[in-house]
């Protein structure tokens, strides 16, 4: 099988999980800009997943471009990566209606961290697809980001219980991380052309 058809269909569920978010939002009753003040946990809460589904959107497709072909193992590791993104909407709109409240602010660092383990089990599929030579093995290098990424994810699932804000701010600051496109991968295949 060729990787277009599983490029298209992830940015299919990817673009359906974005309509999913930004329908969940609810118009507010009145005219003022005070009615949308409620709203401002909600809006703020589809940002940042809105945020994060564009960077694995990018991070994904800038993977596959550097795959050679798919095996039935990379279908299935790309399946449990779009099933953990399809929680996206129901998470991002249980923390924003709960104004980040502790228990649905960790269970959106849950499915975050989960996001970020199916992303590296189809990374590693794919590398072990390749064999030995793997081109995207050597343009992710020692991807630094992609192992700081989980234990910030950890740590901001324990600090909702103590302090969502800090819970928050660390879920902010790996969306900073990932936000400027991971280029290795395309660097690498320039330079391999």
């Amino acid at each position: 099988m060729g990787k277009n058809r599983l490029e298209a269909f992830s940015d299919g569920v990817l673009a359906i999980i974005i309509t999913i978010m930004v329908l969940e939002m609810k118009v507010p009753h009145g005219d003022s800009l005070g009615a949308l003040a409620p709203l401002a946990p909600v809006f703020m809460s589809y940002v940042l997943s809105f945020i994060y589904i564009g960077i694995y959107w990018n991070n994904h497709h800038h993977m596959l471009h550097a795959s050679t072909g798919v095996t039935g193992g990379i279908l299935w590791a790309n399946l449990h990566l779009l099933f953990w993104l399809s929680l996206f909407p129901f998470v991002t709109g249980w923390m924003g209606e709960n104004h980040f409240a502790a228990v649905p602010s960790a269970l959106y660092g849950i499915v975050l961290l989960a996001a970020a383990i199916a992303y590296w089990i189809l990374q590693q599929t794919i590398i072990a697809s390749q064999g030995p030579d793997s081109p995207l093995k050597a343009a992710i290098g020692s991807d630094w980001k992609g192992k700081l990424s989980p234990f910030l994810y950890l740590l901001g699932i324990f600090s909702t219980f103590m302090w969502t804000w800090v819970a928050l701010a660390l879920y902010v600051l790996v969306a900073l991380m990932w936000l400027v496109p991971d280029r290795r991968i395309e660097k690498s295949l320039h330079h391999g052309a």
